[in-house]
């Protein structure tokens, strides 16, 4: 009886530790950050950063009052892609953005969307323009004279840059 309990007990350890690794191994891939959106006209940045990737959302915006924005960044099993999203959970900003930039360091962008709606409480996503917006290989940026200072949501996806040998 006392050989079946400590290899139950062995057992239970075991599942533990396989069950703990895989939630560090998840938590190492992708972080979710809360940050507020500031109203005022003047320009702010908020970054998340994980391993050697680093995702900055930088803006300004006017009217109403701060909003509770996330940012969260993630990266492939393979470390081949980093995204990096930016949201309102609550869905559709009532703010007026003047200006926006997400910027992705250490991949280059393959993908890239800005949306005016997120998908909440029965609502979709709506997509911007792709002429209200810019892609680079670093970047998205509102297009000057097209952008219609709506902003709910920026979805980045880059693959990382690996040294060959």
């Amino acid at each position: 009886m006392a050989c079946k309990d400590h290899i139950n007990s062995c057992v239970k350890l075991l599942l533990l530790s396989v069950v703990l690794c895989a939630a560090r191994a998840s938590a190492d891939r992708t972080k979710t950050l809360d940050f507020d959106v500031k109203p005022g006209g003047v320009v702010q940045t908020f970054s998340a950063k994980l391993k050697k990737y680093k995702c900055t959302f930088t803006y300004a915006c006017q009217g109403g009052t701060n909003e509770q924005w996330q940012m969260s960044v993630g990266l492939s099993d393979d470390d081949q892609m980093f995204s990096c999203s930016v949201w309102r959970p609550q869905g559709k900003s009532y703010l007026f953005f003047t200006q926006f930039k997400a910027e992705i360091k250490g991949a280059k962008i393959e993908y890239a969307t800005a949306y005016s709606q997120t998908a909440v409480g029965g609502q979709r996503d709506v997509a911007l323009k792709e002429e209200e917006y810019n892609v680079s290989e670093s970047s998205v940026t509102h297009r000057e004279g097209k952008f219609h200072s709506e902003l709910s949501k920026l979805t980045v996806i880059g693959r990382t840059r690996h040294d060959e040998l």
